[in-house]
């Protein structure tokens, strides 16, 4: 049974429904996909893509590994047998040009692109999949709106 269709708005009201969400959509992502992730600071990009990495991994039979926000190194690489994972965190940049040697979008028929702070991006992808997170009142209650995916 589908927990969201697309466009439609999911409540993260506890970190487990973000965990549940990330298990269900690790189910449903297949390479060649590009997820941008929207959100403020602290909103649960980074977590959700932690538990999405981690049940891919689980699922996998891989070992489970650490999975921490490329702020500062701006990429981090993970193995999910012959699938790629790339994890971005594009918050540092300030121009259109530091992405250009990125090449996010080249080589992507193995690969699976989760980018935080997208909104640099003038031209959107193909396969394109968004999650925007947003606070819901205060910090403890959160939701994430699904463009291009049913899950």
């Amino acid at each position: 049974m589908p927990i969201a269709t697309s466009n439609e708005k999911v409540d993260l009201f506890s970190e487990n429904q973000t965990k549940e969400l990330a298990n269900k959509f690790s189910r449903k992502i297949t390479a060649g996909d590009i997820v941008f992730l929207y959100g403020e600071i602290g909103v649960g990009k980074t977590t959700f893509i932690r538990y999405l990495i981690n049940f891919l991994q689980k699922n996998n039979k891989l070992n489970i590994t650490e999975v921490t926000s490329p702020t500062f190194n701006i990429l981090n690489e993970y193995q999910i047998n012959e699938i790629k994972i790339y994890h971005y965190d594009l918050f540092r940049l300030k121009s259109t040009a530091e992405i250009k040697n990125l090449d996010l979008f080249e080589e992507n028929l193995n690969v699976i692109t989760l980018i935080e702070w997208p909104q640099i991006i003038e031209k959107k992808p193909q396969n394109l999949i968004e999650l925007i997170f947003n606070y819901e009142g205060d910090h403890n209650k959160r939701s994430v709106q699904i463009k291009g995916l049913k899950i």
